[in-house]
């Protein structure tokens, strides 16, 4: 809309909010077609739908920020509020509530790389639920008959175990598990494969890894699926993951950590020689304890010989019956000194009760009477009237009456 002012022959340009919004719209998104902003992470949130929305600050501005769910999908680590980041993407205008906004196309963390940020997020994340505690720590077995792998068919990794065992123990039998060891997907078949071995229930220990390479070639074994699979694998599990210097998730979370597969086929498999020069440590250790035993049960024996009650036995018995007759005398004594005690009293309190008795009362030439029908004992003329049935209870029974007349 243009006003036209006559006087001073000026035209004004008047906008709309949306016409004024759309201007600022395209003015905005072709001077910043493609941004890089530092700044810190504040008023995460998430939708249902997936879309992350925040804002990035620094001491003086804030830039609200959105990064939608087609494009964060493939983020490695966890946001979080006060994360220094470095976002890059378009600048856009949001024309419902009139705010410029960065559409976030690629972000990083500040500092250290976004697999190492995620590594560390989830190292502390399963410490705090304790997966890596040492006391689910499953033990090797001693001597395993069958040994599952799980790495890739056609990687160095399984020709070093393969070649291992074979040399140091070949009565092993190795069943392998393949898998892919990089890439997508390779961390649900890794988790997968350990499953379906616990399923089997055929074999003695697991072996779970792969050759070296670089921290996103290794990373199949830094997610959570697999450190799982590996906590609840009833089976002990090894992991052996890349070169020594290689450190994964799967390593802190597994029974054992070995630093190669070369290693880890090496703690399996212990040579014959190894096992035997073991036993014959264990026979001498054995021998050694059961002789000692033997010496000690021989003077415990000497010195019982020379105890009175394995040289005269039948002195000690005739002592017990002696002092069974003994006890059995003064039970005796005991229990007829209660009896008489128990016998007085009784005779004593008999005396008591016979003198208070009413019937000894009755014996003398006295006698109760009770009215009829209540049974009341009477005691004063005033309880009876002329007509009552009264019962009188003498020292040898007792008689009913009728009153006739009363006096007092």
């Amino acid at each position: 809309m243009r006003i036209e002012n006559k006087g001073l022959k000026e035209e004004k340009r008047i906008y709309s909010v949306s016409e004024l919004t759309d201007d600022i719209k395209v003015l905005l998104e072709n001077t910043f077609p493609d941004v890089w902003v530092e700044g810190e992470i504040s008023n995460f949130s998430q939708s249902q739908s997936g879309h992350i929305y925040f804002s990035l600050k620094d001491p003086k501005s804030t830039l609200r920020c959105v990064f939608f769910r087609g494009v964060n999908q493939g983020l490695k680590f966890s946001l979080k509020d006060g994360l220094q980041c470095l976002a890059g993407g378009r600048i856009n205008v949001y024309a419902p509530s009139g705010q410029y906004q960065l559409n976030i196309q690629r972000l990083e963390p500040k500092g250290a790389g976004a697999l190492q940020l995620a590594f560390e997020q989830l190292k502390e994340k399963l410490a705090q639920e304790g997966l890596f505690e040492p006391a689910h720590k499953k033990p090797l077995p001693l001597l395993p008959l069958r040994v599952g792998v799980v790495t890739s068919p056609t990687g160095a990794a399984i020709r070093d175990i393969l070649n291992i065992l074979k040399r140091r123990a070949p009565f092993v039998k190795i069943i392998l598990n393949p898998v892919k060891v990089q890439g997508i997907g390779a961390a649900e078949e890794i988790a997968q494969a350990i499953k379906e071995f616990n399923q089997y229930k055929e074999v003695d220990v697991l072996i779970v890894g792969r050759g070296g390479g670089s921290l996103e070639d290794l990373w199949a074994f830094n997610e959570e699926i697999v450190a799982r699979a590996i906590y609840n694998s009833r089976i002990p599990v090894i992991s052996a993951v890349g070169h020594e210097i290689d450190w994964t998730i799967a390593d802190f979370t597994a029974d054992l950590r070995a630093p190669t597969p070369s290693a880890a086929a090496e703690l399996v498999a212990r040579q014959k020689d190894d096992l035997v020069s073991e036993l014959g440590h264990v026979f001498s250790r054995m021998s050694s304890s059961i002789n000692n035993k033997i010496k000690t049960l021989r003077k415990e024996l000497f010195r019982f010989q020379d105890a009175y009650v394995l040289k005269y036995p039948l002195n000690f018995i005739q002592l017990s019956l002696q002092r069974i007759d003994e006890l059995s005398h003064r039970l005796n004594q005991k229990a007829g000194h209660i009896l008489e005690t128990a016998q007085h009293r009784w005779t004593h309190l008999t005396g008591k009760l016979e003198a208070l008795s009413p019937l000894n009362v009755l014996s003398r030439g006295y006698s109760i009477s009770f009215k009829l029908p209540e049974m009341k004992v009477v005691t004063d003329i005033s309880q009876i009237n002329a007509g009552d049935r009264i019962q009188t209870r003498l020292k040898d029974g007792s008689l009913m009456s009728e009153v006739i007349d009363i006096k007092s």
